[in-house]
């Protein structure tokens, strides 16, 4: 399949993967992982990117997003590109590529998804098996969402607000949530969706967002046709 345009839609959540360049690893010690951090803070505030959830693992980086304007995501991440690739080859001597091309995202059905894609995105450590529980992770957003520290990156949703009529209890609902398992299927269909860059959601979602992209943003790519398998297979979790 020829690589898909982007598509970006101002308020649209986004899930966002970049990795390292052969999947090399792209954070070597502390201050690296502070470095991107502060370069995203920074980044994110100047553009007008939200970030709702994200986790800095050791060769890639989950981002889910809502951009304000059209511009805001390839603005951020551009600039925190150039930031970040900078401190890199100063600091350990080197030159030539850091990441896998560029970024790869995807618009998600917030209404069915955004919460599932906060679990993936702070699951990673879990799943890599670097930690056993998402608390034990610092470069996430976990502690944010399930004990309430404070992190700026941790931008609200009006979809984690109806957790609970108060943080505490969205707090708690969100600590039973990450001990459930993903729906089956799930990481799959987020995975190919963000790596293909098309909408994950179902069809009235797919055109909805088609529409606004006519007016306001890029043309939306589709991915696989109803009739492929593998669009089969996500039509079956939607």
């Amino acid at each position: 399949m020829a690589r898909l345009g982007r598509y970006f839609v101002p308020d649209q959540p986004l899930h966002v993967i970049q990795r390292g360049n052969d999947r090399q690893a792209v954070f070597f010690g502390e201050d690296d992982f502070v470095c991107y951090r502060e370069g995203l803070i920074a980044a994110a505030e100047a553009n007008g990117l939200a970030v709702h959830a994200y986790v800095l693992m050791t060769n890639h980086v989950h981002l889910l997003v809502t951009p304000g304007r059209a511009e805001s995501l390839p603005r951020t991440m551009q600039s925190l590109g150039r930031r970040y690739v900078r401190h890199i080859n100063a600091r350990y001597q080197r030159t030539g590529t850091l990441w896998e091309g560029r970024y790869r995202a995807a618009p998600i059905d917030s209404e069915q998804y955004f919460i599932a894609c906060c679990r993936y995105i702070e699951l990673n450590p879990v799943r890599a098996r670097m930690v056993e529980h998402p608390r034990q992770y610092r470069w996430s957003s976990y502690r944010a969402h399930g004990e309430g520290k404070d992190d700026v990156l941790a931008a609200s949703h009006p979809i984690w607000r109806r957790l609970g009529r108060s943080a505490l209890m969205q707090q708690q609902a969100y600590r039973g949530l990450i001990r459930e398992a993903l729906e089956p299927g799930f990481v799959e269909a987020l995975r190919a969706a963000t790596n293909g860059g098309w909408a994950l959601g179902n069809e009235r979602f797919r055109q909805a967002l088609e529409e606004i992209a006519k007016r306001r943003a890029t043309p939306l790519p589709k991915g696989p046709r109803p009739s492929s398998p593998a669009n089969e297979r996500q039509m079956k979790l939607l």
